[in-house]
């Protein structure tokens, strides 16, 4: 079998990186995936060592691609545009769209006009998602496939596995705090700074980590607040770090008896809790759908109040002035993430769903392969 995803952005978030694992796990129950980006953010390592990625915005180009590759199904991923090159490819195969974006407003044109196109189904990642979308279409059925993490990948680390080497380095006597992801609107840097602010008028042993940032759109904003609010001791930016060193990271954080925070105002899922979770690291995250299914409160992780800043410094402290505390969430975190994350689980639901749509069934299937 093989599959085309067809996604405007390559960045280095949740999206692609729950494609990246599914796309591997694919491979190994016999299904190609192959990508089709329009826009590079600089996502692109992630994705070339393990599928072919085609990155164009020339309609000729995407059009041939699609009439040359003879594929068993197209998954289009929050992309209007899709329907229409796969119209003029005069493809007649099954269209799935997956709905990723959290903001009703910036998903709407994408729900809005198939292009005659008729989709077989929805898949979103979340129940909350679920939700945003019924608001935006009537097309039936919109299923829920959580994304999945590699937890032979994404694992705690042993001591002697850590590379302590590569930034960022893990300073003697404090606790870490990881702020990971992009540096927008939506993550919601501001009350990052402002809960960093408050922590440095109390306290010393702290230090937090922003991993990710390099190509987002108020990187500059960010820097010039950052450096203008004297945050730059407590708040050390890793712009780039490559996504094969992240349970590095992960294992540094939790080695140093911290957590990961999040502060973002909406999403859809929330790739960086579940990896967070994998590696043995607590997650402190706003009180909100969809982070309550993916977060267990007080067991994996602690969810504050709305967008309260005191609530968060509050929750944060709970688990760094407790190591007995952050080492139970830490083993609960793991298991956790691996009953009801891990890719073999997820993955396989979205194997199933794609053998029903193409073949009637998973068993008619592997007799047609």
């Amino acid at each position: 079998m093989k599959v085309l995803v067809i996604w405007r952005l390559l960045t280095v978030g949740g999206v692609n990186a729950g494609w990246r694992n599914r796309s591997i796990y694919f491979k190994k129950h016999g299904i190609d995936t192959e990508f089709l980006y329009t826009t590079d953010h600089g996502g692109l390592h992630i994705m070339e060592d393990i599928a072919p990625v085609y990155l164009t915005k020339d309609e000729n180009k995407i059009v041939g691609i699609i009439q040359a590759n003879n594929y068993d199904a197209i998954i289009v991923v929050d992309t209007k545009d899709a329907y229409k090159w796969i119209r003029k490819a005069n493809y007649t195969g099954p269209v799935i769209i997956e709905a990723r974006t959290p903001e009703i407003i910036k998903l709407q044109p994408h729900l809005k006009n198939f292009r005659g196109i008729e989709p077989e189904t929805i898949i979103v990642p979340s129940d909350y998602q679920k939700r945003v979308v019924s608001i935006l279409t009537e097309i039936e059925p919109v299923q829920v496939i959580y994304n999945g993490v590699d937890t032979s990948f994404f694992r705690p680390l042993r001591e002697r596995e850590i590379d302590h080497h590569q930034a960022p380095v893990l300073p003697e006597d404090k606790k870490i705090i990881g702020w990971i992801g992009r540096v927008d609107k939506r993550k919601n840097w501001p009350m990052l700074l402002e809960i960093a602010k408050r922590i440095k008028t109390e306290r010393n042993d702290i230090e937090i980590w922003l991993i990710g940032g390099a190509q987002s759109v108020q990187r500059e904003q960010f820097a010039a607040k950052w450096q203008e609010e004297d945050l730059t001791d407590i708040v050390k930016w890793h712009p780039v770090i490559p996504y094969q060193q992240m349970p590095h990271v992960y294992a540094k954080i939790r080695k140093s008896g911290g957590c990961t925070l999040a502060t973002t105002k909406s999403e859809s899922f929330g790739n960086t809790f579940i990896e967070s979770m994998a590696c043995g690291v607590p997650v402190v995250a706003s009180n909100m759908k969809p982070v309550t299914e993916l977060v267990l409160q007080e067991k994996t992780g602690m969810l504050y109040y709305g967008q309260n800043v005191e609530d968060a410094v509050n929750k944060l402290y709970s688990i760094i002035d407790s190591p007995d505390r952050q080492q139970q969430m830490s083993k609960t975190a793991i298991q956790h993430a691996q009953q009801h994350f891990a890719i073999e689980v997820v993955a396989d639901q979205y194997i199933d769903l794609l053998y029903e749509i193409i073949y009637g069934s998973r068993e008619e299937g592997i007799s047609h392969d």
